[in-house]
């Protein structure tokens, strides 16, 4: 009997030390929002190595508690509209975990890189913080095959060469198809070569995201042949960062939202992804036609020295101000000209009166056209509205997507994106004007991305799930980046939790890198 008894008190002691160290983390008394759109409770969440396997009101003791009493704990934001190709130079990735993301989707607006499995190699390699996809650029197989920027459609070998990298691609885990349409090369693409090239992606489960060509007042052409290669191809289809761009194409956001819908009726899968700003940031190139841009800077050299040649492309940007209702370049902003800092953070007609000592038209197009020819420049361009911009970030099937980089702190003058953007959804868009809850806005930059490109057990919170975690204050969390001062990183975050790991913790980045490749799993 007393043996008994003390082998039952034993295996008592047992559970009870077993029970105590079961967890990894634990993160208790948090309001919890678990991704899916469904309203928030108060519970506790636990995690052991890379998974969540408890919720609810837990027991027990962890190696590593966080008391997040009076604070949101969420999945960890996923930003599926990225140009972070150069995360292994950056891998901490300060800018993207300060306001919540822990896995970005790469590879957007055409360009990738070619070698899918050499990136994620390099990924595991260099130990980056965040979880990394991508997409596989269309721009960067249309100039591998075809060797420049050509302006005719592609031999039927080069179409086969074009499908055959798409194909390794997607083989190696690339999340999908994308296309920048704007930019050279695949301005010049036929929609036919997109369909084909989708075909691909699509064989694979992948999804087809596109900086489509027109966001102004052609909006509806772009979108036809978004949902023709949709159709054809059968394909997911993503619109990149939706947009009305310049006052001519304002006020349309009710019509564009009714032919998306339309679409998803006739029973394509459509979706969309927005930054929460009404200034967007590309080249500054983008304000000369591509045709005259075409062959690359020596061609584009000798087509400025052509007295003709010059004058077209001088009229050509005339006209494109006047069609947009814009005045001049006073909207356009110069982010980044590497071959004179000075300009940095300037508007056109202002780094116009600096350097050529007046501001008119003219010298506003004489300064595009120099700065391109000294090797091009990022820029920030002020053309959107907010109500448009609030319409569509309340559409049901809008995503949150910063479309920026890994930022170097303190370098340049960058869109504020970077820095911001999910902090000014939940601050601005959810706290202060109420267009969305904070249960939709969390589901737009969780489950429904995680959903879109299929990234397996990520973007909520569930027993089973993958274990990135974001816990922040909602009355505090806010964006200080601005247009004029970017490098400020948002606040109110205060532990960022990947892969099961704690890379920030209490404010605090720590030194963990726990960041990982995510391949496309259908």
């Amino acid at each position: 009997m007393k043996s008994s008894f003390l082998l039952a008190a034993f295996f008592a002691a047992s559970v009870s030390f077993v029970t105590a160290q079961d967890y990894d983390l634990i993160i208790r008394g948090a309001r919890l929002v678990d991704g899916t759109g469904r309203p928030a409770y108060v519970g506790d969440v636990a995690v052991r190595a890379d998974r969540i396997v408890a919720l609810g009101s837990l027991t027990g003791t962890a190696r590593t508690e966080i008391d997040a009493r009076g604070r949101v704990v969420t999945p960890g934001f996923i930003d599926v509209h990225t140009h972070s190709e150069d995360i292994t130079d950056l891998p901490v990735a300060e800018n993207f975990l300060r306001m919540g993301v822990t896995t970005i989707i790469t590879g957007n607006c055409g360009g990738s890189k070619l070698n899918v499995a050499e990136f994620f190699a390099n990924i595991v390699r260099t130990q980056v913080a965040i979880n990394v996809a991508t997409l596989i650029g269309h721009n960067t197989v249309r100039g591998q095959v075809m060797g420049g920027s050509f302006a005719r459609p592609p031999t039927a070998d080069e179409l086969a060469k074009m499908c055959a990298l798409v194909e390794q691609a997607m083989k190696d885990g690339a999340v999908g198809l994308s296309t920048g349409l704007i930019y050279l090369p695949g301005t010049f693409a036929k929609t036919d070569e997109i369909v084909a090239l989708a075909k691909v992606a699509s064989a694979h489960g992948g999804v087809y995201a596109s900086h489509m060509r027109y966001e102004n007042t052609r909006i509806i052409e772009a979108l036809d042949e978004l949902t023709t290669i949709a159709r054809e191809a059968k394909i997911p289809a993503e619109v990149s960062h939706l947009k009305l761009s310049g006052p001519s194409a304002w006020g349309r956001a009710d019509e564009v939202s009714a032919y998306l819908d339309r679409a998803r009726t006739e029973g394509l899968a459509i979706t969309h992804d927005q930054y929460a700003y009404t200034a967007s940031s590309t080249g500054i190139s983008q304000l000369i036609d591509a045709e005259f841009r075409e062959g690359g800077a020596k061609r584009y050299k000798e087509r400025l020295a052509d007295p003709a040649t010059k004058a077209k492309m001088v009229a050509e940007m005339k006209d494109s101000i006047a069609k947009g209702q814009r005045g001049d370049y006073t909207y356009a902003v110069v982010a980044n000209f590497k071959a004179d800092k000075r300009y940095n953070g300037k508007t056109i007609p202002q780094a116009a009166k600096l350097f050529r000592g007046a501001d008119t038209l003219d010298d506003q197009i004489e300064t595009i056209l120099d700065i391109e020819s000294r090797g091009g420049a990022q820029g920030v361009f002020h053309g959107m509205s907010e109500p448009d911009l609030k319409k569509f970030l309340a559409l049901p099937h809008t995503m949150i997507a910063s479309d920026a980089g890994v930022r170097r702190f303190g370098d340049a003058v960058p869109h504020p994106r970077g820095y911001g953007n999910n902090a000014r959804v939940l601050g601005r868009y959810v706290r202060e004007l109420h267009t969305l809850t904070l249960e939709d806005a969390v589901r737009k930059m969780t489950s429904l991305p995680a959903t879109t490109f299929k990234l397996r057990d990520r973007g909520e919170l569930r027993v089973g799930a993958i274990a990135d975690l974001v816990v922040f204050d909602a009355e505090k969390v806010s964006d200080p980046s601005t247009y004029d001062d970017p490098h400020h990183y948002a606040v109110g975050f205060s532990d960022v939790i990947v892969n099961g790991v704690p890379v920030i913790r209490a404010e605090k980045l720590g030194d963990a890198r726990p960041g990982k490749p995510v391949k496309l799993m259908p």
